[in-house]
């Protein structure tokens, strides 16, 4: 029940944040990962190695939920919060139309995951045994811990600078 509270309140937050966008929507914005930069083709290009390297890390971990959900309902939430991410990064630009800043994709990183995130920790299956699954749940829940340590600054930069409180922007 805690977890159905959660999303609402998180998907009010970002229903919030693409009602008040539109005001500066009008700011030039170059490629980059930094959190009011536009996350394109050029920004992957000359991203960071350590960023590939950690994108690559992330997509495998995710990938390796699909092994686990048909036994595990903490697997289940994972990959839900990974297809969500996916369909709500999709939706931003091509149904609301908004500028792909890579805070936006921070906002989506902490909406979509941070519900199996909740699993996981209450759960606490990595403390289970040494099995395969103990070591994926572990594996991925300090990689959602990890991306959140650089997603909730991104987000709250993003937040500040399209809610044009300024504070952080």
């Amino acid at each position: 029940m805690k977890a159905k509270h959660l999303a609402k309140c998180l998907l009010g937050l970002l229903l919030y944040g693409v009602v008040s966008i539109e005001p500066a929507l009008s700011q030039p914005y170059e490629s980059g990962h930094q959190p009011l930069q536009i996350w394109d083709n050029a920004a992957r290009a000359n991203m960071p190695l350590w960023v590939s390297i950690w994108l690559g890390i992330m997509m495998t971990t995710f990938a390796l939920g699909f092994l686990f959900m048909r036994r595990h309902a903490e697997a289940r939430w994972v990959v839900g919060g990974f297809i969500c991410m996916i369909l709500v990064t999709v939706a931003t630009g091509r149904v609301f139309g908004l500028v792909p800043l890579s805070g936006l994709f921070s906002l989506v990183h902490i909406i979509c995951w941070s519900p199996a995130l909740y699993v996981l920790l209450t759960r606490r299956p990595f403390l289970q045994g040494r099995s395969l699954y103990a070591v994926w749940s572990g594996a991925i829940t300090a990689c959602i811990i990890f991306s959140f340590i650089f997603d909730i600054p991104d987000a709250a930069i993003y937040l500040d600078h399209m809610l044009g409180i300024g504070l952080l922007s």
